[in-house]
């Protein structure tokens, strides 16, 4: 319980760090409810209609707010498997505040969640700076403050999606990583367990992070059997099968349901053209022959679905759709035809670190291409910042590679690499999951920074620099979108 209380505990040298971070998240959030709060906080019947209808910022998904709303397994229950029930305290308080006011308290109540979460997020950050890789107190203040200026992070610090969450769970994990690896020892099974449960739970695919960080930590311990069985095998299993029963209890009746409406529908409007075609025939004065009739429907059907295929073809959620390597379960979310280059240049440390003021805020499933370039005059700064993040980041990179817990950090960025970019998961849309990976660059910078004593001022300079540039750059697109 002691150790439970001092991760939370707020030292005395973090206190102006999280003053600040509370400051900064806090008006994030202010700002998003301000501009939802009349269109969303009205008790509805449906709430998904409501909140997916209306809120829409940068293709992140309101799922939250309708959880939290009137409660349900909304989310992907394979890729989320115990967020809906991590949310559910949220829901019985904002059930409470509904009886009370007659007002949907889920914005409000989101932000305050929001703002927690951004802020530990900070402080673990700042702890890896600070304690792990021996950056000074401003230096880790001011690489803290680059990597919250980066325009997806800003979107993440205040959208009702779990990316928040998942990156309060990867910082957590990498600073108790590195903790242990600074002093010599290893993250424990009941450690690991708790890791897992928490960051697999809210996302699936990031619980492979702590597996890894177990392995780094551990190495080969790792593989001594009891570990092995009751801290990977055992919790990896009982939460597969968790959501294999979570699907089956909330899902599947649902889905069975609407195939059942889908049905009855389509019965219907085959006995309608059944009729239709009967009656052409009567009018004609011809014999009604029941398989001419058949062949008719079936082909008057199948020049329905036709159309609607092609109509459904232009929208640009379809266009933006990429081709999947293979038809599956999971491997249909694969994408192998949407330009890997041009992606990770516009996307990946494009729009996740500068918001693009083409198409601003837009959603690539409703209004915005999977590509956007930078435009106008500002586009050469726009690049420059880019070339010169990733710059500071690769030679950060090269400077700390004998570190361990640099290539702990880097194997985060490059799974989700392998998962984004080579199996194209997401891939037009990446920078909605930029806080999965992308806390690698301040934390490469800060082997950088960490190594040039003479050239430290100039340094910060720089880091400094581009932070208020990006503040200002992203700062003004949010409010002027929002």
């Amino acid at each position: 319980m002691n150790v439970f209380f001092d991760i939370f505990k707020i030292h005395k040298r973090e206190r102006l760090t999280a003053l600040v971070a509370t400051v900064y998240f806090s008006l994030l959030n202010i700002l998003n409810v301000v501009r939802f709060w009349d269109v969303l906080s009205t008790p509805a019947e449906n709430y998904r209609r409501l909140f997916v209808g209306r809120w829409h910022v940068s293709g992140f998904d309101p799922l939250t707010y309708v959880v939290i709303s009137d409660w349900n397994t909304s989310y992907n229950v394979y890729r989320h498997p115990l967020l809906a029930f991590f949310m559910w305290p949220l829901s019985q308080l904002n059930r409470l505040l509904m009886w009370l006011t007659g007002v949907n308290c889920a914005l409000p109540l989101m932000g305050v969640f929001l703002v927690v979460c951004s802020v530990y997020s900070c402080l673990f950050l700042y702890r890896i700076l600070t304690r792990i890789i021996g950056l000074s107190a401003q230096s880790a203040a001011m690489l803290c403050a680059l990597y919250f200026t980066f325009g997806s992070i800003m979107l993440t610090s205040l959208v009702p999606d779990h990316f928040a969450v998942s990156q309060f769970c990867l910082l957590l994990t990498l600073w108790l990583a590195g903790e242990k690896l600074r002093k010599g020892s290893a993250l424990n099974m009941w450690q690991t367990i708790c890791l897992f449960t928490l960051t697999a739970g809210v996302s699936l695919n990031n619980g492979a992070k702590v597996i890894l960080a177990a392995l780094v930590t551990r190495r080969r311990r790792f593989f001594e059997w009891a570990f092995l069985f009751f801290a990977v095998i055992v919790p990896v299993t009982l939460i597969w099968q968790f959501a294999r029963w979570e699907y089956s209890t909330f899902v599947l009746p649902q889905e069975l349901a609407r195939y059942a409406v889908k049905a009855r529908h389509d019965s219907v409007q085959t006995e309608r053209i059944r009729r239709a075609v009967i009656d052409s025939i009567m009018r004609t004065n011809a014999e009604v022959d029941s398989a001419e009739v058949e062949r008719r429907v079936q082909y008057i059907r199948s020049e329905r679905k036709r159309v609607k295929e092609m109509r459904d073809s232009k929208k640009i959620w379809n266009q933006n759709k990429g081709k999947p390597f293979m038809q599956g379960e999971f491997m249909g979310w694969t994408d192998s035809s949407t330009p890997r280059g041009e992606s990770m240049v516009e996307n990946l440390f494009g729009e996740a670190i500068q918001l693009h003021t083409d198409y601003a805020l837009g959603d690539v499933l409703r209004n915005r291409p999977a590509i956007v370039r930078y435009s106008g005059l500002w586009r050469y700064v726009n690049y420059a910042v880019e070339a010169l993040l990733i710059l500071l980041a690769m030679i950060g990179t090269w400077r700390g590679r004998r570190s361990l817990f640099l290539w702990t950090a880097m194997s985060f960025f490059l799974m989700d690499m392998l998962l984004h970019v080579g199996l194209g998961f997401g891939l037009n849309e990446i920078y909605i999951m930029s806080a999965h990976y992308l806390f690698a660059i301040p934390i490469a910078i800060g082997y950088l920074m960490k190594g040039n004593g003479r050239h430290a001022r100039w340094l910060q300079c720089a880091v400094g620099a581009i932070t208020l540039f990006l503040l200002i750059w992203n700062g003004s697109i949010i409010l002027n979108c929002l």
